[in-house]
């Protein structure tokens, strides 16, 4: 009977484990990632679209990011974004692609990223006890109309905690080895 339920529920923490892998992934670590840039935008002629969208993206060193626009009018643009962004880059271009040096962390700029981490990470903890309290209400709805018996709801109500527990138990895995590549780069 709550069986459609319990695939909603996984459903919906997969995602939420998914936006956390992606918010993770913006986070700096010390070497090249074309990641670092996913949450730029740039003014392309008044619209603000996603960089990889107006031009490529590739890591030709291990600390150098190379932004090759589509358009080469936009190179100004593009790299006003990625002043403009929170990721203390400095971008420099020679007219046709921008370089983007990833300069090494400091210990106290890797502490200060660990510990940004550990922030993402409650906030994805605080997304999967909201899905799992939405599910314990509506299991706890369907025994009050009678549509599942209490023995149901009992079993629903373990499944809906061992579901929780496995998406946290997920989200810390993926928060520990981000930390730890933060922290040992």
């Amino acid at each position: 009977m709550f069986e459609p339920l319990m695939k909603d529920l996984r459903r919906k923490m997969e995602a939420a484990l998914d936006v956390h892998r992606k918010e993770l992934a913006g986070v700096r670590t010390g070497k090249a990632s074309i990641s670092l840039l996913d949450g730029i935008q740039v003014e392309y002629y008044g619209t603000l679209t996603p960089l990889n969208q107006v031009a490529a993206l590739s890591t030709p060193e291990p600390n150098v990011i190379a932004v090759k626009p589509y358009d080469v009018s936009m190179i100004v643009e593009i790299e006003k974004a990625i002043q403009k962004s929170d990721l203390g880059l400095n971008p420099a271009n020679d007219g046709k692609i921008v370089r983007i040096p990833i300069p090494p962390l400091t210990d106290e700029r890797r502490q200060q990223l660990a510990k940004h981490v550990r922030k993402v990470t409650e906030h994805g903890h605080n997304e999967v006890r909201q899905i799992r309290r939405v599910g314990n209400e509506e299991l706890r709805k369907l025994e009050k109309s009678k549509q599942i018996s209490q023995d149901d709801e009992k079993r629903g109500l373990d499944t809906v905690q061992k579901l929780h527990d496995e998406y946290i138990k997920k989200l810390d895995e993926v928060s520990s080895a981000k930390e730890q590549e933060i922290l040992h780069t």
